[in-house]
C-alpha cells in the first residue's frame, strides 16, 4: 500500500514519474532515527530560494530536495499521524520532510494537557520512517517571521518550500485559521485525515473504560497512589478482579467438563456401535447353529437316524418267507426243536408235550 501511494500522491503525474525515475530517494529515515533540526541539518548545495509548485512536481536535482514542513503536537503518536506524514513525504518526487513539534508549554496553554511529555513526543517523531528532520519547540502559528528567521539564521538554508496539514480550518490562539496566511501565500498543500483514529478518540476510550484500565494496572502491580485511586475504590477494584478470576476458573471448568462430556458421548457412541455389531454377529452365529436349518439340527438328525438304525431289527424279505434271515446269517446257532415237542392241542404247552414224550420213552 505504501509503495502504491508513493507514486499516487498529490501533484504527481506521468511526466513527473518519468523525470523522477533517475532521482535518488533518501533512505536515512529507514535505517536510523531522523535528525533534530540544527544549523547543519540540511546542507543543500543549491541556492536558498524557494521552488515553485510546478518545479517541485517536475522534480528537483538530488542536491536540492523540496522541503516540506508539517507541524503538530503528535501526542500518543498513532497511525493517523503516520498516514498524514506519509502523504506529506510523497507529495513530490524529491521530498525532504521536516516536522515541527510544539512544546509542552505552548500545548498546555493553547490546547490542553498532554499524555506524553515533549521529549517523548520529539523522540517518537524521530522514529517515524517518513520523517527526515524534527524541529523541537516549534511555534504554535507559522508566521512569516518564523519562515524568514529560518531562511536567514541558518547559513546553509533551512528553507521551507511548502507547508502541509489537513484542510479543516484550525482555529486557535485567537485566529480562525492559523494556516490562513500560508494558504494566501500559495505554500499550503492539504492532506487527508484518517477517520476513526485521533488522540482525542484514544483518550475518550480510556476515560470511558477507566475502571477496566484501573483494575488492569492494579492487577499488574501498580499501586493505588500511582493510579490516583482512593482506598475504597482500590478495594472495590481488587474485589472485582477476584470475582473475574473466579468467573474465569468457572468458565474453564465448564469448558473442560463440556469437553469431557463430549469425549464420553463419542466413546459411548462407539461402544454402542461395536455392541450392536457384536450382537448381530452373535445372533447370526446362534441361528446358524441352532436355527431351523442349523448345523446342530442336521447333526442331531444324523445321530438319531444312526441310533434308530442300530436299534431296530432287520425285516424278513417278502419273497422267501420260509427262509429266515437270521438262519442265513448265523448257521452256527442250534436248530429248532423237533416238531413233536410242540403240542397240537391249544391248551397244551411246550412243557406238556415234552412230558408226554418222556413217558413214551419210559414205556419203551
Amino acid at each position: 500500500m505504501v509503495g502504491r501511494r508513493r507514486h499516487g500522491g498529490r501533484g504527481s503525474g506521468r511526466g513527473q514519474e518519468q523525470v523522477h525515475r533517475g532521482a535518488p530517494r533518501r533512505v536515512q529515515a529507514l535505517t536510523q532515527p531522523a535528525i533534530f533540526s540544527s544549523k547543519k541539518s540540511c546542507e543543500c548545495l543549491a541556492q536558498r530560494r524557494r521552488v515553485t509548485f510546478e518545479q517541485a512536481c517536475r522534480g528537483t536535482p538530488a542536491g536540492r530536495p523540496v522541503r516540506v514542513y508539517a507541524d503538530g503536537i503528535f501526542d500518543l503518536f498513532h497511525s493517523g499521524h503516520a498516514r498524514a506524514l506519509m502523504q506529506a513525504k510523497n507529495l513530490f518526487p524529491n521530498c525532504y520532510l521536516i516536522v515541527g513539534v510544539c512544546s509542552d508549554e505552548l500545548t498546555h496553554k493553547y490546547k490542553g494537557f498532554t499524555v506524553m511529555t515533549e521529549e517523548e513526543r520529539y523522540d517518537a517523531l524521530t522514529h517515524c520512517r517518513y520523517v527526515d528532520e524534527v524541529v523541537r519547540d516549534a511555534p504554535w502559528t507559522i508566521t512569516r517571521d518564523f519562515l524568514e528567521k529560518h531562511q536567514v539564521s541558518y547559513a546553509v538554508g533551512f528553507i521551507i518550500d511548502f507547508v502541509t496539514h489537513d484542510d479543516i480550518p484550525y482555529s486557535s490562539a485567537g485566529s480562525e485559521d492559523v494556516y490562513k496566511h500560508i494558504k494566501e501565500a500559495g505554500m499550503f498543500i492539504p492532506t487527508q485525515r484518517t477517520e476513526g483514529i485521533s488522540t482525542s478518540d484514544i483518550i475518550t476510550r480510556i476515560v470511558r473504560d477507566y475502571d477496566v484500565y484501573a483494575r488492569r494496572n492494579l492487577q499488574r502491580g501498580y499501586t493505588a497512589k500511582e493510579l490516583n485511586v482512593s482506598y475504597i475504590y482500590e478495594k472495590k477494584y481488587r474485589l472485582q478482579n477476584q470475582v473475574d478470576r473466579m468467573k474465569e476458573k468457572v468458565k474453564t471448568v465448564e469448558e473442560r467438563s463440556k469437553d469431557f462430556v463430549n469425549r464420553v458421548e463419542e466413546k459411548s457412541h462407539d461402544l454402542i456401535l461395536k455392541w450392536e455389531e457384536k450382537s448381530r454377529e452373535f445372533i447370526g452365529n446362534f441361528l446358524q447353529l441352532f436355527g431351523p436349518d442349523g448345523a446342530w439340527r442336521q447333526m442331531f438328525q444324523e445321530q438319531s437316524g444312526r441310533m434308530l438304525q442300530a436299534l431296530s431289527p432287520y425285516q424278513s424279505p417278502s419273497t422267501s418267507p420260509s427262509v429266515s434271515p437270521t438262519r442265513g446269517r448265523s448257521p452256527s446257532r442250534s436248530p429248532s426243536p423237533p416238531s413233536h415237542w410242540v403240542s397240537s392241542s391249544p391248551k397244551g404247552g411246550i412243557f406238556s408235550s415234552m412230558s408226554e414224550g418222556d413217558n413214551d420213552d419210559n414205556d419203551k
